[in-house]
């Protein structure tokens, strides 16, 4: 009889990345309305952040706000605004406790002033820490990324910057706004959706997938830990055969 594969001794990811998802409806089920959800899902990233530092993690990229999100109402894009600033200002002593560096991909434009402001000043704080880097997806939109990848490189061949034959797959990778991230190892998504939503399509080429039915406002450290344990599980071939 074949003995189980021992998992304990198999590394880490070194790049998590998360589609924090199910905040309404976990709000919803339980009679309120969807900004309950958010101010609850807001809670869980510290104790997450706080783990995946602790672990040794490299990078840690969380799914916060599409550039589709923008369709939502009104008062749901406000309250996640200022769910953002909140967070910022009071997870500082977090990131400096942890030794964790901010970052944030997506788009500016559009993004409140005070939100920026507080991107800016977390990223400006933050930048000398050599530990977890913590990446927030704001505003951000992977197809709307490769385009504006696309068009940068378009215009330094045209420049004569660039030539034709010296982009490869690596170019891509150094004009996204993750340049400078290893792509990431490990996907988990909340809530039970099998779909990307438009998030780093290009960096997740070769990422294993984790989903579970647990809405992002019950998601725990316990959690975390199942979505690990299922990647060191898993036997990663990179298109090839072992």
């Amino acid at each position: 009889m074949s003995q189980a594969p021992d998992n304990t001794t198999k590394p880490l990811p070194k790049h998590v990345a998360i589609i924090m998802d199910g905040n309404g409806r976990w709000a919803q089920a339980r009679g309120k309305d969807r900004s309950y959800g958010h101010k609850a899902g807001a809670e869980v990233v510290r104790p997450i952040v706080t783990a995946c530092s602790d672990l040794g993690l490299e990078a840690l990229t969380l799914y916060a706000f599409s550039t589709e999100n923008w369709t939502r109402s009104n008062e749901e894009v406000s309250t996640l605004m200022d769910l953002y600033v909140m967070y910022l200002e009071s997870e500082r002593q977090l990131f400096f406790d942890n030794n964790v560096r901010f970052n944030q991909i997506g788009s500016r434009d559009g993004l409140p002033p005070e939100v920026l402001d507080a991107l800016d000043r977390m990223k400006e704080e933050t930048k000398h820490h050599t530990g977890l880097t913590m990446t927030l997806a704001l505003n951000y939109g992977s197809r709307h990324e490769l385009t504006l990848a696309a068009k940068s490189i378009a215009k330094k061949v045209k420049l004569g910057d660039m030539k034709l034959t010296d982009i490869t797959e690596q170019t891509i990778t150094d004009h996204l706004y993750t340049a400078g991230l290893p792509d990431p190892d490990l996907l988990i998504r909340t809530a039970g959706e099998m779909r990307l939503s438009n998030y780093l399509l290009w960096q997740l080429s070769y990422a294993e997938f984790y989903v579970t039915d647990v809405c992002w406002p019950e998601f725990t450290v316990e959690e975390l830990q199942k979505a690990l344990a299922a990647f060191k599980g898993r036997t990663r071939r990179f298109g090839g055969v072992v």
